[in-house]
Order: structure tokens, then C-alpha cells, then sequence
């Protein structure tokens, strides 16, 4: 359909429905002050969606929509920041502050100077930029004179308006910061899996930040505070307490605890007060930023090459003390991680009690040569979870005790050990470990698996710890009634839904079984390759590990991998739950020509018709093999909107391109016949 088609009042409707959304937002998110329920919330956003998916043409990048849809970037472009954004200098103490103060004073001959004093955010500068009230540009601090152009990213963060309740052309720049609760929970899911946690919520905000999967990012839920407008006399601002002001009524988030100093010892007793506050906030924060409040004098005091004159970062006081750790504990995680944890004589540390802290990994407690006995120093990782960090030798009094590596797993007694040299973290190896059973239940019901909707975490937690599945197979053989049993908030529809996924699961592709076993260092590609060698998982089963490692992709660790697992007595009876309750255990015929056999394809920009992941199983199910980069090995650089610089690297080389139509020619596939088969 042509834009001149269009009816006028879906035009309109359109509209509103974006400027309805984005003043609840602002409602929500900003005021913190909503009123319209969440349902009704997703009523409008629904309407808005299924408008824009009958009529693309008026799709728009500040509709509230772009929000939703995900993208894979390739890359971070560079761009040059309108103005310099420079750092801060830092004082740590009430002297350092005053002195600060008095040189502001002389500098501009008054005897006292108004300031505003605002939390000092741990979390990642950035400038947003708009054109009559729409979001166009989103840049990182980079090296202060150019950053990076991390736009699409931004959009996920619901606090960042798309379109400002005014229509300005402005620039601002704030923080993007990780709450509290998101960073605990990301942390632990790192450790489970064996990863280093992130130091603190900033390196974690960065790191989220500068994912080119912008789901990443989505699903991190960051948050921002915005404190600063460049040239801020275009919009007859005077102090920077009027700007915070300006910045809450154009749409902007803006933290709700600063205050306006009239003199440097209020800044002082806000500065204590936070001292002893920070800790309740639902956000870390590492000090005060004190800023001269009127703008004609900020210009006049000016700026050094690296920092403004007007204002400075007043530093909160680092936490540490020092208790004896009495003992070590081992936890396992859902990944099979061993996690060594010191208990330790009960310590007050930054407004709690500390009885336990993380001592990491086994190769951290070698490095820091801790020691049963030793007396320790512990402080609050980004302020909030608690580790050993050194240790006191000189207290040593010649009894302290190695701290043992464990060889068997404390839950299963199976074997332990790491999955290769670079890995730090030392694993359960036993795939059928209880304390793994949650964690292989959501790869089983991953959508790279049997891609069960409706099997998320919650659900998970409530069978495990209710005795209903004690292994992947009892999933097949849950009941109506049984998950009645789960409690509140699991009703009729959602155990019928449940229970459909469940039986579709049942006819999955083999490799997609494979992948959801979860057999140590088995990923999805690997299943494939298992898949084409042997097809079925009977075979696959009797394979010898000479056979195996013949494979040209498989090695011999991946070999006796999976020898060990289907050689366990556990997986043959897991097999045979999966066989008697029907799940398909052999491959299907090939129905598809191999048409992509021996070709070689990479992917930029947006697909209509695919995600990035789809589109790559299509290839590999023809037989092609798809690459993250453009090399001369490149048969073809299939090419979707918005494409990237390995557009240009292509033309270079001179790979062909592709468009997304012409592809599904080369491939002699139908798109339609896809849909109505369910494929995608």
C-alpha cells in the first residue's frame, strides 16, 4: 500500500496513540506518578504495534515501538563530540572542599558563592542530542573529544525520551547507570556461568552499553539521570538549578536528591549526610558533584584542558575493615560453578553485617595466598557485595590452614574440573547434578533448544522445588492437574499453553534436542555438525570416540565429552523417558535440496523477514555456512536497511552482494511456505 493511501484517521490515530504512550511514560518513569494500569499501558502499545505492522510506511524512529524491536549492530561509529566533554578533578575531604571553595571565591572576588550538589552517579557519561524534540544522536564521552555513536543502544532505556514534550533542538548529557538490583542479578548469573563479575555497576553500564546486540542492552534494564544542557542560555536558563528544572519538564529523568547550597558548608553536610544515606538508594553512587550554580559565572571561571574550573567530584571515603575468615564454603551454582565462600567472624561494613564474603574462584585464593585463620580485609564490590580482598600477614601465627581444592563435586560427589585452559572457574562435570537442574531446564527450554514459550525461570523454580521434574524428561509427563498444584499466578490458559509448547517440543529438530541436553562443551553448532554424522541420537550414543574425532570439527576434548555423557547410566535413563513419552529422536528426513552446499555468507543490516538467528539456521539447513566477518573466502554479503561498514569492506574485496528477495531466490526457497510450516 502507497503513503497516499493511507486513510487519514489511522494517521491520527497513530499519533496520539505515540503521544499517549510517551506521556505515560513520562508519567512512569519521570514523575514516577503513573495513572493508567500496566494492562492498559500494554493495550495502547498493542494498538500502536499492530497499526504500524499494517502500515510500515509510518513507522517513525521515535515511535515508542523502536523501543521493542532488537538489532545487531556492526559496528560503534565515531563521531565528534558539539562541545568537549571533559572530566572532573576529585577532593576526598572537607579541607581539600573548602579549599576548592576559596579558590572559586577569589577567582571571582565575592566573599560567597551558591552551589548545587548533586549525587555523583556510577554509571556512564553520555550526550543525547534532539532535533525539534526527536532523539537523532546518543554518544558516549569516548576520549572527551569524540565518542561513540551508540544511538540504538539508548533507545532501550525507558527512561530516555524518544520525543521531548517540547519541540527543541537541544543537547544534554547525563548518566546511564545499572539500579542495584539489576547489577546483583547480573553478577550472579556471571558467576554461575563461570564468567568474572563485573567490578561494579559502571563497568557494567559500559559493558551493556557496548553490546552490538541491542537485546543485550534491552534486557539489562539500565536507567539514566540527566544533569546537564549545553548552552543552556538558548532556553533562558541562568543557574544550573533552573536547568535540573527545565530538564524534568522537556521529559527528562533527573535525580530527585540534589539541592542548592548557599554556601560551601551545606555542601559539606549534604556530602555527610549522603555518606551515611548511600546505601539505601536503589543505585550505587560514589560522591558529590559540586557545581557553581550560576552559568554566568561557571564562564567566567572557565575550564583547564582537562576539567572545569566551576565544578568538582567530592569523593565519599572508601569502606574496608578487617575480621578473621574462620572457614570456606563451597556452593555450586546452576552451571555446576564451584564458588568458594569465606565465612567469617561477624563484621559490621557499610550499614550491614557481614557474615560471608566471595572469595571468587580457587585460582583468586592462590593468588592472594588466603588462608583458614587468616585475618582478611573485605569491602563491598561497587558497594554492595562483599569479598576478600587481602590478607593481614604480618598477623599470621603459623596455624592457619590451606584452603583445600575440592575433587568431587559436594552435591553429586561427582567429577570436577574446568572445561578448558583459559577457564577460571572450577565445575561440576556430572551433567545430571541436582543443584544444574534448573539451569539445564532453561537451556532445554531455550529458544536455540526445543524453544518451549511459557517454560521461563519462575515457572522452572516452581517445579524443581515442588519435586515435580527431577530430570529433563519429566517435563513430558507433567499434568493439568500437577501444575495446578504450583500455586498463584499459573491459571487455566497459561497451563494450557504450556502444556501445547510442551507437546510441540515433542517433534523438535534433532539438533535442537541435542543442544537442550546440555552435554558439556555441546553448543548448537556442534549439534548440527552431530546431527549430519549421526542421525539419531542412538547413534550418536554408540559413536566411539575414534569416530567422534574423525569429525574434522570435533576434537578430542569434545570427543570424550560426550563419550562421558552418554556413557553415564543417567543419561541412557534419560534417553528412555524422552523415548517412551514420544519426543522425536531421530532426524527427519532431509526435505530441503541442499542448495547453499559449500557457500559462505555474511549478513549486515536489517532483514524484513528474518532475525539474524533465523536466517542463519536457513543457511546452515541448506547446507551453506554463515561468518561474522567478510573475508575473500565470501561467497555472498547478504544485505538488509540500515547496512553496516561490511557493506563497504565487501565492495572492496569484491564480494557480491545480495538483497534479502534475491537470496530466497538463490536458495529456492518460499517464504510463504516457511510461515505456513511454522519454521519462522
Amino acid at each position: 500500500m502507497r503513503v497516499k493511501e493511507i486513510p487519514e484517521e489511522i494517521r491520527r490515530r497513530i499519533e496520539e496513540l505515540r503521544e499517549e504512550i510517551e506521556y505515560h511514560n513520562y508519567r512512569y518513569y519521570v514523575l514516577a506518578a503513573p495513572v493508567i494500569s500496566d494492562q492498559e499501558y500494554d493495550k495502547l502499545v498493542q494498538e500502536l504495534i499492530e497499526l504500524e505492522r499494517a502500515y510500515p510506511e509510518l513507522v517513525t524512529a521515535d515511535s515508542p515501538t523502536q523501543r521493542i524491536g532488537d538489532k545487531v549492530l556492526d559496528e560503534f561509529k565515531s563521531v565528534e563530540h558539539s562541545e568537549p566533554m571533559l572530566s572532573l578533578d576529585n577532593t576526598y575531604d572537607e579541607e581539600q572542599i573548602r579549599e576548592f571553595d576559596n579558590r572559586v571565591k577569589r577567582s571571582l572576588e565575592l566573599h560567597s558563592v551558591e552551589y548545587v550538589a548533586e549525587l555523583k552517579i556510577d554509571g556512564v557519561s553520555v550526550a543525547l542530542r534532539y532535533e525539534e524534540g526527536r532523539l537523532v544522536l546518543g554518544l558516549t564521552r569516548g576520549d572527551g573529544t569524540r565518542g561513540e555513536d551508540i544511538t540504538e543502544n539508548l533507545k532501550k532505556i525507558r527512561t530516555i525520551p524518544l520525543r521531548l514534550r517540547q519541540p527543541v533542538d537541544v543537547e544534554v548529557r547525563g548518566e546511564i547507570y545499572m539500579p542495584t538490583e539489576v547489577f546483583e542479578r547480573l553478577n550472579s548469573d556471571r558467576i554461575e556461568r563461570g564468567e568474572p563479575p563485573f567490578a561494579n555497576p559502571r563497568n557494567a553500564a559500559a559493558g551493556t552499553l557496548r553490546q552490538l546486540d541491542t537485546r543485550i542492552t534491552r534486557e539489562r534494564h539500565l536507567d539514566s539521570f540527566i544533569y546537564y544542557v549545553v548552552h543552556p542560555e538558548r532556553y533562558d536558563l541562568k543557574t544550573q538549578w533552573d536547568a535540573l528544572s527545565w530538564l524534568k519538564t522537556v521529559g527528562f529523568k533527573v535525580n530527585p536528591n540534589s539541592k542548592l547550597c548557599s554556601n560551601v558548608q551545606e555542601v559539606i553536610e549534604y556530602w555527610k549526610e549522603w555518606t551515611k544515606r548511600k546505601d539505601q538508594l536503589p543505585y550505587w553512587v560514589d560522591g558529590v558533584v559540586v557545581k557553581v550554580n550560576q552559568f554566568e559565572l561557571q564562564s567566567t571561571l572557565g575550564m583547564t584542558a582537562k576539567a572545569p574550573r566551576w565544578a568538582i567530584a567530592f569523593k565519599f571515603p572508601a569502606e574496608r575493615v578487617e575480621t578473621r575468615l574462620i572457614g570456606v564454603t563451597i556452593q555450586v551454582g546452576r552451571t555446576g560453578v564451584l564458588t568458594p565462600v569465606a565465612e567469617l567472624q561477624p563484621v559490621q561494613l557499610a550499614g550491614t553485617i557481614v557474615k560471608r564474603a566471595s572469595l571468587h574462584n580457587f585460582d583468586y585464593i592462590q593468588e592472594k595466598d588466603i588462608k583458614i585463620g587468616d585475618w582478611v580485609y573485605v569491602e563491598k564490590a561497587g558497594g554492595i557485595i562483599p569479598q576478600v580482598v587481602s590478607v593481614d600477614v604480618n598477623r599470621r601465627s603459623g596455624e592457619e590452614q590451606q584452603i583445600q581444592i575440592p575433587r568431587v563435586c559436594p552435591v553429586c560427589s561427582g567429577r570436577v574440573g574446568k572445561l578448558n585452559d583459559e577457564d577460571v572457574a572450577l565445575r561440576c562435570l556430572n551433567p545430571h547434578c541436582p543443584a544444574k537442574l534448573k539451569r539445564s531446564l532453561e537451556t532445554f527450554a531455550a529458544r536455540s533448544a526445543l524453544d518451549i514459550k511459557g517454560l521461563g525461570e519462575k515457572i522452572i523454580e516452581k517445579l524443581v522445588d515442588s519435586g515435580l521434574v527431577k530430570d529433563l524428561a519429566d517435563i513430558f509427563y507433567l499434568t493439568p492437574f500437577e501444575l495446578t498444584q504450583l500455586g498463584s499466578g499459573i491459571g487455566h490458559k497459561t497451563i494450557a499453553n504450556l502444556l501445547s509448547e510442551i507437546e510441540k517440543a515433542k517433534t523438535a529438530p534433532l539438533h535442537k534436542i541435542i543442544t537442550g541436553l546440555g552435554i558439556p562443551m555441546v553448543g548448537e553448532k556442534t549439534a548440527r555438525v552431530l546431527v549430519q554424522n549421526f542421525r539419531s541420537i542412538k547413534k550418536l550414543s554408540n559413536a566411539s570416540f575414534e569416530e567422534l574425532t574423525q569429525i574434522q570439527s570435533i576434537g578430542p576434548e569434545v570427543a570424550r565429552s560426550i563419550r562421558e555423557y552418554f556413557e553415564d547410566p543417567k543419561t541412557k535413563e534419560l534417553i528412555e523417558k524422552l523415548e517412551k513419552a514420544g519426543v522425536r529422536l531421530e532426524s527427519e528426513e532431509e526435505s530441503k535440496q541442499q542448495t547453499l552446499s559449500g557457500l559462505n555468507f555474511v549478513i549486515t543490516g536489517v532483514l524484513k523477514n528474518f532475525t539474524r538467528n533465523q536466517i542463519e539456521e536457513l543457511i546452515q539447513s541448506l547446507g551453506g555456512k554463515v561468518s561474522d566477518s567478510i573475508s575473500r573466502n565470501t561467497d555472498y554479503l547478504i544485505v538488509g536497511e540500515k547496512p553496516g561498514s561490511k557493506l563497504e569492506k565487501a565492495t572492496s574485496l569484491g564480494v557480491k552482494t545480495i538483497t534479502e528477495s534475491e537470496f530466497l531466490k538463490l536458495a529456492k526457497v518460499d517464504i510463504k511456505n516457511l510461515r505456513q510450516q511454522k519454521l519462522f
